[in-house]
């Protein structure tokens, strides 16, 4: 899509979103989210129609049979309204860049970092919520986080060796049992509501993601009896309590921040377009988004940052925690001569540094600065862009999210790296599930691309030049 098109799109849609505003402020009770989205719906609905009466016909260009091969790499091809990615500028949350939602969205008593309960309402409305939307979201999610007897017995039969990402996928399979859109789906619910059980699920499905999360890291690293949610407790601090590390408030700090800037990075990922994909069946939110953890227990995915953390201190068991830039250069060469890549440079989209790489770097400088593991990080920064420059490995040369985030993990203790895709995934089922309520809203059809054999692309092309 050109910048002109894409520019009009949006400014239609946040036109068509603000025609029907109700802001908080000037009501006496604050709208709860439900409420929210069904009064926007109409208008959204009406937006996508306008949309495709205008520009239903008109063609992004040409599509390349190397794009077929190529992964479908750059391939206009999907619906995604919570984020879009910028290959300049990065992720815009809703239009918002991460700082702008670092600097307008609520935050906890005393914290400095966005609350992902706000910044999930910013996904599913569009709008930036008051604090007292946040914290009825809170306590919503609080409410709703217990998950079943039989869940919690699945998890404590899993052997400790399999890996987390095999029993969050398992356990988060397994709430299709009390899914309310496949209860209302069997009765006959018309598809103009299909997205009030989705909302259900989708609510649910975050709420009891930190106690499937907390149970997995106790059954397999220790740590004893899982402690209790607390209701008026935010969704960060809880999850942090689960882990163990609820008495550590720069680590809830951490985990608010990594949950954000987490959450959504666009529609083509592997785990979001297979939450997508999967929920286009009207397969519910449950079994969609185990899909999605699926996707991204890959190493092409979600594990990105735990081979990140490996090569660091493999380096740093090769030529000390204090190396000169020479020795990291030195080192940098040989790992691209022994036919390896940097681990967190690079990206498919992106061309400039990674924002969200950027906004853990100033967490970092804020509260670890003199982080022996940091430091090294800091140094590898302004070293290995202009090495990957000089060899031509990368169209981007820059550092991404995984480049720093398990660093920051580890510093404040959480160094088992196998759990690292499971917060990941906490934070992922924010972008997916907020997505899977507007494509049941809108009636997004089933997904349908059409395939080709490499002999019928061949006799496609055979007589023309």
């Amino acid at each position: 899509m050109s910048s002109a098109l894409r520019s009009a799109v949006q400014q239609s849609r946040r036109s068509a979103l603000a025609r029907t505003a109700r802001f908080a402020s000037t009501s006496a009770k604050a709208p709860t989210l439900k409420e929210r989205l069904a009064d926007l719906i109409p208008a959204e609905i009406e937006n996508v129609k306008a949309t495709r009466a205008a520009h239903g016909k008109k063609s992004f260009g040409p599509v390349l049979v190397d794009q077929l091969y190529g992964g479908m790499r750059g391939l206009p091809a999907l619906i995604w309204d919570g984020s879009v990615l910028d290959a300049e500028e990065g992720i815009r949350f809703r239009g918002k860049t991460i700082p702008e939602c670092q600097e307008a969205l609520p935050k906890a008593p005393g914290g400095s970092e966005p609350l992902p309960e706000g910044l999930f309402w910013l996904l599913v409305t569009g709008e930036i919520p008051t604090q007292e939307q946040v914290n009825a979201l809170s306590k919503d999610w609080a409410a709703r986080s217990s998950i079943p007897s039989f869940v919690e017995e699945l998890l404590d039969r899993c052997p400790p060796t399999l890996h987390p990402m095999s029993q969050f996928s398992l356990a988060v399979t397994a709430l299709n049992h009390d899914s309310a859109f496949a209860k209302a789906y069997a009765q006959g619910i018309s598809k103009k509501d299909y997205w009030q059980p989705t909302f259900e699920d989708a609510m649910d499905l975050i709420a009891k993601l930190p106690n499937i999360a907390g149970r997995i890291f106790r059954n397999v690293y220790g740590g004893g009896k899982l402690p209790a949610i607390e209701a008026d407790k935010d969704y960060s601090y809880n999850l942090a309590k689960l882990l163990g590390y609820a008495d550590k408030p720069e680590f809830v700090e951490l985990l608010r921040l990594y949950i954000t800037i987490h959450s959504d990075h666009e529609g083509g990922n592997v785990s979001a377009h297979t939450g997508k994909l999967v929920g286009s069946a009207l397969s519910d939110p449950f079994l969609a988004f185990a899909a999605s953890l699926n996707g991204l227990a890959g190493p092409l995915h979600g594990l990105a940052n735990q081979e990140v953390l490996v090569w660091l201190r493999k380096m740093q068991s090769k030529i000390g925690e204090n190396p000169t830039d020479e020795a990291v250069r030195e080192y940098v060469w040989s790992t691209l001569k022994a036919g390896q890549v940097v681990p967190g440079y690079g990206h498919a989209v992106l061309r400039k540094t990674d924002p969200r790489y950027m906004a853990q770097r100033e967490f970092a400088l804020k509260h670890l600065p003199n982080d022996p593991m940091f430091k090294l990080v800091s140094q590898i920064y302004n070293i290995v862009p202009n090495v990957l420059l000089e060899a031509g490995k990368a169209k981007n040369p820059w550092p991404n999210v995984d480049a720093h985030s398990g660093v920051l993990l580890t510093h404040y203790g959480l160094d088992q790296m196998n759990f690292y895709t499971v917060l990941f995934g906490v934070s992922r089922a924010f972008g997916v599930a907020a997505q899977l309520i507007w494509d049941r809203a809108l009636g997004a059809p089933i997904e349908r691309p059409k395939s080709y054999s490499t002999e019928a692309i061949k006799k496609m092309f055979q007589d023309k030049q």
